[in-house]
């Protein structure tokens, strides 16, 4: 308890899934939790369990694909708390299946607007803000399919790819300046995204993970808040995956 205390964060998807999990165990250890997404009642609402349990949190709307909408969610972070010392770049979308050369213009360009665009766009300015600061830690969510192909969705794979290449760029380029930036690669997890899913192919999901199920959640925001603490501060500009052994095999 209280490994975040006076620090501030802001979480990007924090409505639910992922982004919910991180966003709450922020709060339980004393960060004050910027909570943002797309959905105002989803966002609003872990901030309502945030403010219940004790913790301080605030919702602020932002697409990630919209590179003004991030700079102000960084603005707003400030201007209600002072400073930002932490910052994950979780939000993403699955985005439509078709083989590789019949993936539609639209699609793709809907498709690394948030899940690559979004994701420099929140590096960028939280950045930014942390040099004014004296540094701080970002956290990206990537994927397994950050290292793996992923057959009918090569949007997603390019997207969560060119997530690792930035993260090691802005890691190396302001470590010296006290500001650590890692990503990690989730497995396939068991969130309300995977709710459109059939019995039969969910099932293929599991086996396809050794430890023959799928990740939860707050797996993953165990691990976001370990490369978020200070005690981390040798971690920078890795990758580390929480997949049940996915990427082993």
């Amino acid at each position: 308890m209280g490994s975040l205390k006076d620090k501030v964060a802001f979480v990007t998807g924090a409505g639910s899934g992922i982004g919910k999990a991180i966003a709450l165990l922020y709060a339980k250890e004393g960060a004050k939790v910027v909570v943002s997404d797309i959905n105002d009642a989803h966002g609003q609402s872990v901030v309502d369990e945030i403010l219940a349990s004790g913790g301080d949190a605030i919702y602020v709307k932002a697409n990630t694909a919209v590179p003004e909408e991030v700079e102000a969610l960084v603005a707003k972070a400030v201007e209600h708390y002072g400073r930002l010392d932490i910052a994950c770049n979780n939000a993403g979308i699955g985005g439509a299946l078709a083989p590789a050369a019949e993936q539609s213009i639209e699609d793709w360009k809907t498709i690394i607007d948030i899940n690559l665009n979004g994701v420099f766009y929140g590096c960028k300015y939280a950045t930014a803000q942390m040099l004014k600061n004296g540094g701080g830690a970002i956290v990206n969510v990537g994927s397994i399919h950050s290292v793996t192909a992923v057959p009918g969705s090569v949007g997603y794979a390019a997207a969560k790819h060119g997530v690792l290449g930035l993260t090691r760029n802005f890691g190396v380029e302001y470590a010296a300046q006290n500001i650590r930036v890692n990503a990690i690669g989730p497995g396939y997890i068991d969130t309300p995204l995977l709710n459109s899913l059939d019995r039969d192919t969910y099932n293929a999901l599991v086996t396809k993970h050794p430890v023959g199920r799928l990740g939860n959640a707050e797996e993953v925001a165990n691990l976001v808040l370990f490369l978020s603490l200070d005690s981390t501060s040798f971690i920078n500009g890795g990758y580390y995956t929480i997949d049940g052994g996915y990427t082993a095999v």
